[in-house]
């Protein structure tokens, strides 16, 4: 019985065996065969070349700074650029790393490569705590930012370094002065009007002024006389306004004109040449386009033909005093350039307008003799006219006048 049951046990897992193939073939079937593979495609690009520096490859970290150092200091700022970037790339551990960041970043300056000097900038500096060239790579890196138009990120790092005590009053100054220029940039008239004149207060309680360098506050006083100068520019001049609404925007700008004017020559009076030759340029230019635009404006709508023909002329004669102011501030601008030295844009735009303004000026005097003349001219012929109309009364009153003629004969009277 055992071995009949050990049998049936044994044929029955043989059976098991033998039937599992069977079953794995037909499921085998009902599976779909798999679409063949797509055919290859290769794409091909233009070759890129990697080529590294063996120069540089050769030289150490100190080999580098110095190399660096040579080439900046021969005004070679690309060669520059590279050898402080490639120490500062590939030496992170060298004690000459931070350096070189700082130099990597002057140089391209230089360049007026902006975007990468921010990289290098950024990297080392900390405007809040930072001491030695990550305090000097702040400015250096708000500088950038300027020259980026990114204003009000570089105002918000000059506003950090300004209220450090922690610094010389010198470098305070230059960031506060600074940061309200960015804030001009940025368009807040009024927000850097405040900043610059709490820099000035600053500047003007100390009880020895020669402890700042003369650069800065010659600078803010020039900013504050942009301030002015742009709202000065922004009063528009309407001729459909009545004359007497004219009269008051004209008395404004010229309000505003001369606060400008004033703060102008407050930076003269600092000393300092190249803001003292900026600020005689822009000077002259306050006149000058306030001649442009005032001989520019039509005359008041409510003015008839006639009217408007004689407000335009008294209007040019007035108005020649304003060529005349300019062309005199132009000429002392450019001799006080001379004698000091100074070489800039300012001085250079200073002698163009300058001969732009003589040009004016001799164009003007033209026209003023071609008035005189045709006035003169049409004062004789209304004179020739005049005297012509009263030859003629005279012949004719003489035509009028009747000779005494022969009495008809009239009938002798009769003797009574």
């Amino acid at each position: 019985m055992k071995r009949a049951t050990a049998r049936w046990i044994l044929t029955v897992t043989l059976g098991l065996g033998c039937a599992a193939p069977q079953r794995a073939a037909v499921q085998a079937d009902l599976v779909p065969t798999p679409p063949p593979a797509p055919p290859r495609q290769e794409v091909r690009f233009a070759p890129v070349y990697i080529t590294g520096d063996p120069e540089m490859e050769k030289l150490n970290d100190a080999e580098l700074f110095a190399s660096g150092t040579a080439a900046y200091a021969a005004d070679d700022f690309k060669g520059a650029a590279r050898y402080f970037g490639r120490l500062a790339d590939f030496h992170p551990e060298s004690p000459f790393r931070r350096q070189a960041l700082y130099n990597a970043g002057l140089a391209q300056e230089k360049l007026t490569a902006w975007e990468e000097a921010l990289g290098r900038f950024a990297e080392l500096q900390d405007a809040e705590k930072g001491t030695g060239d990550s305090l000097d790579a702040a400015y250096r890196y708000a500088e950038v930012l300027y020259h980026l138009n990114r204003y009000e990120e570089a105002a918000k790092v000059l506003g950090t370094l300004a209220g450090r005590l922690d610094q010389p009053m010198n470098r305070r100054l230059e960031a506060q002065v600074q940061q309200g220029i960015c804030e001009l940039e940025a368009g807040r008239l009024d927000v850097a009007e405040s900043t610059l004149r709490k820099a000035m207060a600053s500047w003007q309680a100390l009880k020895d002024p020669d402890e700042v360098d003369d650069y800065f506050p010659a600078q803010g006083q020039f900013f504050l006389g942009e301030i002015y100068r742009v709202h000065s520019e922004n009063v528009r001049l309407d001729p459909d306004q009545t004359s007497d609404q004219l009269a008051k925007d004209l008395e404004y700008k010229a309000e505003l004109l001369l606060s400008a004017q004033g703060h102008y020559l407050r930076a003269m009076r600092v000393g300092n040449g190249y803001w003292a030759t900026a600020a005689g340029e822009r000077v002259g230019g306050l006149y000058e386009n306030l001649y442009d635009q005032m001989v520019n404006a039509p005359a008041p709508r409510e003015l008839s033909a006639e009217e408007a023909s004689v407000y335009l002329a008294e209007l040019r004669k007035k108005l020649r005093v304003l060529i005349t102011k300019s062309i005199n501030v132009y000429e002392r601008t450019l001799e006080a350039a001379e004698r000091i030295g100074a070489r800039s844009h300012f001085v250079d735009k200073t002698r163009d307008s300058l001969q732009k303004m003589k040009e004016v000026l001799l164009e003007q005097t033209r026209k003023d003799e071609e008035e005189a003349r045709q006035a003169a001219a049409a004062a004789a012929e209304a004179r020739d006219r005049v005297q012509g109309k009263k030859a003629p009364e005279k012949k004719d009153a003489a035509r009028g006048k009747r000779e005494p003629r022969t009495a008809l004969p009239r009938p002798a009277p009769k003797a009574g």
